[in-house]
């Protein structure tokens, strides 16, 4: 055999040092740190193994050969014996071992790797006066250690500790990344499922909008979603963010005008470390947490002027500083913003600044109020009856007869969506084991006396006080059911359903029709 060089213990320890530190993937650190530890001795295998003292099992990490390493995670239970010798105050961290199986420490994990006939030297690895660990050097079977070598591979024993150490690190944090990620997967798909993975009515009166969002969904472009409070702005926003290119992105959402004016800047942008009393670390804000995804802005009428400036630059520069911070930080987001006001008066009146305005208006969706669309109240009903009927966990899903659903459709619902939601709720509450009425909502007025007289009389049902109400209208508009004199328009109801109710409760109308 060719005779080693000689050799220099402080160049060994930096060389040997700078390759265990070359990688914070440690089987590839041990590799380099083998070939060149071979030089100088009949180094064959190199090994890191963590003891986990209350499984009383070691676990193989990382191997190294010549050929290559390989990260690896190979737990091997220890007997009585080896668990005593390990957990024992050994004065020898550095061991010589002249057969691996015979060893009440190594030999299970020598019986794994197939290495039981070949001798090796064996370092505890101690930081602080924690075990953390083994470092193992097995040779090739025929050569054995010397003394000088022994001697070479302990000076090693800080530094093979500080890599285990941070690759350890470094191995949990990806795999708390893994699990953040898979988490954040997991609650989006959870939201997504709560906005409803469908948009109801996308085939009937959301139509018109439904068809603007997949035109502008595979853009870049910022959307202003304008509608009355409780129309589903949200659930609107939700469809174009999965719809796009950012979809496995997240989807953050603020609410404008939930969040106090003097926390808007910090909840927004973030804030530095010491930026003011209490910021005892350095926190992202949404903007920044949207990263890669979609910003929702709900509410945007409620920003101070001060948020829309900076709003401003984010949407022109994509970039923020956060509070108390020097550092600029460019941002790869997508803006997507939703109001219930009327944003050009408030630029009339000076309380909503006409760039950002406009820079947020490249593409208004008007989302039509729920009175204006009437066809999706039995869908919408259904849809809100599976979802509460799951939440309250009932045994079967209640019905809503004919004549209740009709009174639904012909209710204005001034508070949208929204308000629906909560109406099916309660009477699903109320209702519990039977078909749902909505009798806070279709209860016809209660008439307490004749005009002409005072003799009470009793309420009347509920189609012929319909009946007499659309008569009224019907006449008010001189038999004209669509158009904005019609009747349909003064009932907010669609003139199809108009047409069919009325034919429902023989009430004419068309040319034979006499108003």
């Amino acid at each position: 055999m060719q005779t080693p060089p000689p050799i220099n213990e402080n160049d060994f320890f930096r060389e040997a040092t700078l390759k265990l530190c070359a990688s914070l993937e440690i089987e590839r650190a041990l590799h380099l740190c083998l070939a060149y530890v071979r030089k100088f001795m009949p180094a064959h295998q190199m090994g890191f193994h963590v003891y986990h003292r209350d499984e009383g099992v070691v676990e193989t990490v990382a191997t190294a050969t010549p050929e290559g390493g390989q990260a690896v995670s190979v737990k091997i239970p220890l007997s009585g014996e080896g668990r005593q010798l390990i957990e024992g105050r050994r004065l020898d961290r550095v061991r010589s071992i002249r057969r691996l199986g015979d060893d009440p420490i190594t030999g299970p994990v020598a019986e794994h790797l197939d290495a039981r006939d070949v001798s090796a030297v064996v370092i505890d690895l101690v930081l602080e006066r924690t075990m953390l660990g083994i470092f193992s050097v097995f040779n090739d079977g025929k050569e054995p250690f010397t003394c000088d070598h022994i001697r070479l591979l302990s000076l090693l024993d800080k530094p093979c500790a500080i890599a285990l150490t941070n690759s350890l690190r470094f191995r949990e944090l990806n795999d708390l990344k893994e699990l953040l990620a898979d988490d954040n997967r997991y609650f989006q798909a959870e939201l997504n499922r709560m906005a409803g993975e469908t948009v109801i009515g996308a085939g009937q009166g959301l139509r018109p909008v439904m068809k603007m969002v997949h035109q502008v969904s595979p853009l870049e472009s910022p959307v202003l979603l304008l509608g009355e409070t409780g129309t589903g702005k949200e659930v609107i926003a939700n469809a174009i963010h999965n719809l796009s290119l950012r979809k496995q992105g997240p989807f953050i959402r603020v609410n404008c005008g939930a969040i106090p004016a003097s926390l808007l800047d910090s909840e927004l942008f973030g804030y530095e470390k010491g930026a003011f009393t209490g910021a005892v670390a350095r926190k992202r804000g949404r903007i920044e947490r949207a990263q890669g995804g979609t910003l929702f802005l709900d509410e945007i009428g409620e920003l101070s002027m001060d948020a829309q400036i900076r709003l401003l630059r984010v949407l022109q520069e994509k970039e923020i500083d956060r509070v108390g911070g020097t550092e600029t930080i460019r941002v790869n987001i997508r803006i997507i913003a939703a109001t219930h006001r009327d944003l050009e008066a408030m630029m009339a009146e000076d309380r909503f600044r006409a760039d950002l305005f406009f820079r947020l208006r490249v593409f208004p969706i008007a989302i039509p109020p729920l009175r204006e669309r009437t066809s999706d109240i039995p869908a919408l009903v259904e849809h809100f009856i599976l979802k509460k009927a799951r939440e309250m966990k009932l045994p079967k899903i209640p019905a809503v007869p004919a004549h209740v659903m009709d009174s639904l459709m012909a209710y204005g619902w001034p508070g949208n969506v929204r308000e629906l939601e909560n109406a099916v709720e309660r009477s699903m509450i109320l209702d519990r084991s039977g078909p749902l009425y909505f009798k806070e909502i279709t209860a016809p007025p209660v008439r307490s006396s004749h005009p002409g007289g005072g003799k009470d009389l009793p309420p009347a049902p509920l189609d012929t006080v319909i009946a007499e109400h659309i008569r009224g209208v019907m006449t008010r508009c001189r038999g004209r059911v669509e158009g904005e004199k019609g009747a349909a328009r003064i009932l907010n109801i669609h003139p199809s359903t108009l047409r069919k109710r009325m034919k429902k409760l023989n009430i004419p109308f068309g040319k034979t029709a006499r108003y």
